[in-house]
């Protein structure tokens, strides 16, 4: 029964560590969303504004691949830690 205690309780703390940082990722995300605008852009004078833009637009795209396997992993973790508390539950019923 205290090794199950001894396992449970980092994986809680992986758990709220990687669900922390997905939650911060998806705030800077919605930030980025926030900036980037749908515009389109004529002239040369512009074109600064297009450029700034794109890089918006690129740092969005690259935050859906650690975003994603953020939440597979929080998803993970908390089935495991679900669990291992049923589990837990069960023995000692």
């Amino acid at each position: 029964m205290e090794q199950i205690h001894e396992l449970l309780y980092p994986l809680m703390i992986a758990w709220g560590v990687v669900t922390a940082v997905l939650i911060c990722l998806l705030i800077y995300r919605g930030t980025l969303e926030t900036r980037e605008g749908d515009q389109i852009f004529l002239d040369a004078a512009q074109e600064s504004m297009a450029n700034e833009q794109r890089a918006i637009v690129a740092r969005i795209e690259a935050l859906s691949r650690p975003i994603m396997l953020l939440i597979v992993a929080s998803g993970a973790l908390l089935v495991v830690v679900a669990g291992i508390w049923l589990w837990q539950g069960f023995k000692s019923f």
